[in-house]
């Protein structure tokens, strides 16, 4: 059947070419509709609870997507009439910018006072240039002590302060609007250092942050994808030693990309950072099915026979297991699926159509121009033959050593495998080429946090805020909160109301407290909201019926371990302390990506479990033997297992990218198993050879072109560890090591357990090799 398909594929060889041609351009026709994502909420599922709760947060209240400038003047010093022009002009031309519904900073932060019965509210540095030493110590002790300040828009020290904009975009066409704010705000920043070039200027918040995610997805497809066409070009052309197989090689990636790119398009797959390694997966895959036809049909025609003999054997042996390894990769990306990030399922699907593409392409392509190119016929076996060889007889003659030897190095490592802690942090996401890593890292260390928790506290009835009761719990939380060492600070309505309490009674210290009555506090709060300026109200903080006030606290740079057992014992404390109304969960983009790891590792099992079951089915079905299925699913298996414990001795973390790797890397293991085994058993069911010459005449048929493929693989995967985004940097690392250790089980632990393991009455019989061990 095999041998009736290999004919007919060449003799039908420019029909077929002409096929995939059209389908290519069918299918690339689809990029047109391919749009980069930028917003962090595609991590997460749309049923994701931590991504409902944050929603419904955000639906209540002001949304808190924001851009914050953090400005540090040379001198050390804002409270000067310079910096604080400079950040009074800042602050009302960031009210230019897009979707922008609220700016806060110093100037203009609503400060109250007493004047006789009246309270004044105004903003605290109406006119920079006009204030004299002992006014800029006045509105430095007022801004240094006020908690709505200090850690949030003022330092401590005085050295750095920071200009808030609130932006609310209308989401209607999200991979524009984000980019125009984000350019809006560099501009304004640039400005702002023309006028003054003695100031230092960050810029981070959640819409820079969704613009990274972007910007990382275009980057990694303008450089890591000519960086792996240049590295595949080169391992090629050293391993083939042909230009026209390298031609015909690089000619089925370009189409296997094009068609999954064009259908990931067709698809409405969006470009997120995790897509965008596609191409250099897809690429590096795309090889292993060409490599494998190349190197049977390269050996064939250096020895002596027709190309298109050569081409027909080549057909014959390698058809059926790189049809079945297609399968299981395909297999093993879609177990992505299960994933708890969308993004992750779409990388899935999209390297699997792309894997399944570059086997059609290799069946259609490269049989009509590897017998229309010229190949230079050399005599002789190919240099790495004899190492294989050598090899062979090395893992045959000590079988009992090297299966000792596996076995310990298999155990050793895998004992390492708990040492590995679930954790993560998202922006550390991007490493520090990045300029909003850079920027996020300063704004940390000098001003306040990117990572936050906010909570929706409800009083029990409209109007219910107000209660004194529910005041002093809302206080008490802060103060628990303020507490805690990860804290940097802590935004509540109560600080509002004792200060206002203060106010309406002659700005007497002894009066910062609480409102006793309820009625005093109602009437407090809606004297300040009606002086409030437009875009300064207190819709941030309190719901429309006056039922419930967000509390917001700002983390230093924390990660998800840490993060979520802080919001533990919140909930502790809630629990504990407040009533059964005001119990809530924080929510917020910290909340949400501390927990994505922790689920998608969960997901992601029940996965790998799916694909494992599914993989060795094909493999029994396709090997026709129960036995040999078996056997093979412990070198499946065991290199993810080496990797990760590799990866707790000397890294000892995972986080979300790495937590989809053992699915991911099962489809790619099985191939040089599938491999092996094909040629283990055609020696075994055709030439009748015992289990060891068996062992040999893999090694010698498929050695070659399996540590071929596996380098690379490897090499693809090791150019995305110059990805500056970790998850893909991470992934990449990983699944090279996984590789490299699924090539050592296949040429050390596969064959020792296959002639331990798989004896039959062909053992018996004598066989002859040559000196170099080859079957003669």
């Amino acid at each position: 059947m095999v041998r009736l398909f290999a004919s007919q594929l060449v003799r039908w060889r420019w029909s077929a070419f002409l096929c995939a041609i059209v389908f290519a351009f069918l299918a690339a026709s689809g990029a047109r509709h391919l749009e980069f994502s930028n917003d962090y909420r595609i991590f997460f599922s749309k049923e994701n609870p931590q991504l409902l709760a944050f929603e419904h947060l955000q639906n209540v209240y002001t949304k808190s997507d924001n851009v914050l400038f953090a400005i540090s003047p040379a001198n050390g010093d804002v409270f000067t009439p310079d910096t604080l022009e400079a950040i009074r002009w800042l602050t009302e031309a960031s009210w230019q910018i897009p979707y922008s519904i609220r700016v806060d900073s110093v100037t203009n932060f609503q400060h109250t006072y007493a004047e006789a019965d009246d309270l004044v509210v105004e903003d605290l540095v109406p006119d920079p240039s006009s204030l004299d030493a002992d006014e800029l110590e006045k509105i430095r002790g007022i801004a240094t002590t006020e908690p709505l300040l200090v850690n949030r828009l003022i330092a401590p020290d005085s050295r750095t302060t920071g200009v808030n904009v609130t932006v609310q975009l209308p989401g209607v066409n999200p991979e524009k609007e984000v980019p125009e704010v984000v350019a809006f705000s560099r501009n304004l920043a640039t400005r702002l250092l023309e006028q003054y070039p003695e100031l230092e200027v960050h810029l981070t918040g959640v819409v820079l942050l969704n613009n990274a995610f972007s910007e990382m997805a275009l980057s990694d497809m303008k450089t890591l994808v000519p960086i792996m066409f240049a590295v595949i070009v080169l391992v090629l052309l050293l391993l083939l030693r042909s230009l026209a197989a390298t031609f015909a090689t690089l000619l089925v990636i370009i189409l296997s990309i094009i068609t999954a790119m064009g259908l990931a398009g067709w698809l409405g797959i969006h470009i997120t950072p995790p897509m965008a390694s596609a191409p250099t997966m897809i690429m590096t895959l795309a090889v292993a099915n060409s490599v494998h036809f190349l190197v049977t049909f390269l050996q064939k025609v250096r020895g002596g026979e027709s190309q298109r003999d050569a081409m027909l054997e080549s057909l014959r042996i390698n058809l059926q297991p790189i049809m079945i390894t297609s399968l299981t990769t395909a297999i093993g990306f879609m177990s992505m699926n299960f994933s708890d990030a969308p993004p992750f399922r779409d990388l899935g699907n999209v390297v699997a159509i792309g894997v399944v593409a570059s086997f059609l392409y290799s069946m259609a392509l490269l049989p009509a121009l590897m017998l229309l190119l010229p190949v230079r016929h050399r005599s002789g076996p190919g240099r790495s033959a004899p190492i294989m060889d050598a090899l062979a007889n090395l893992v045959v003659e000590r079988r009992k050593s090297v299966l000792l030897f596996m076995a310990v190095l298999v155990t050793g490592l895998i004992s390492f495998v708990p040492r590995n802690e679930l954790n993560d942090e998202f922006v550390k996401y991007f490493d520090e080429r990045v300029p909003f890593r850079v920027d996020t890292d300063y704004v940390t260390d000098h001003l306040t946090g990117l990572y936050s928790i906010s909570y929706s506290l409800g009083a029990g009835e409209p109007g219910g805020i107000s209660e004194p009761a529910y005041l002093r719990k809302l206080d008490e939380f802060a103060n628990w909160y303020r507490e805690q060492p990860e804290v940097k600070h802590v935004s509540t309505l109560s600080d509002t109301m004792k200060r206002l309490n203060k106010n309406l009674h002659g700005d007497d210290p002894a009066w910062y407290r609480l409102p006793d009555q309820r009625e005093l506090a109602a009437q407090y709060l809606l004297l300040y909201e009606m002086s409030l300026p437009y875009g300064l109200d207190l819709n941030n903080q309190i719901n429309i019926d006056k039922s419930a006030t967000k509390l917001d606290v700002s983390l230093g740079s924390l990660s998800s371990n840490q993060t979520i057992a802080l919001e533990a014992r919140a909930q502790q404390w809630l629990e504990a302390n407040a009533p059964a109304s005001m119990q809530a969960h924080g929510a917020s983009p910290a909340v949400m990506f501390s927990h994505i790891g922790k689920r998608n590792i969960h997901s992601m099992l029940v996965g790998t479990t799916v694909a494992l079951v599914l993989i060795s089915f094909v493999l029994i079905f396709a090997l026709r033997s129960v036995r040999i299925g078996l056997i093979s699913i412990i070198p499946n298996l065991v290199p993810a297992g080496m990797a990760f414990g590799l990866w707790g001795l000397l890294v000892g973390q995972v986080g979300l990218a790495l937590s989809i790797v053992t699915g991911m890397t099962l489809g790619i293991v099985v191939d040089d198993t599938v491999h092996f085994l094909s040629k283990y058993l055609r020696a075994r069911r055709e030439e009748g050879l015992s289990s060891p010459d068996a062992v040999r005449y893999a090694f010698h048929t498929v050695g070659t072109a399996l540590w071929t493929t596996s380098a690379v693989l490897m090499a693809g995967f090791l150019v995305l560890v110059y990805s500056p985004f970790e998850l893909n940097s991470g992934m990449g690392l990983l699944t090279a090591i996984t590789i490299g250790f699924a090539l050592l089980a296949d040429f050390l632990l596969l064959p020792t357990l296959l002639m331990a393991l798989d004896k039959g009455e062909s053992d018996e019989k004598t066989v002859h090799t040559d000196p170099s061990g080859s079957v003669v």
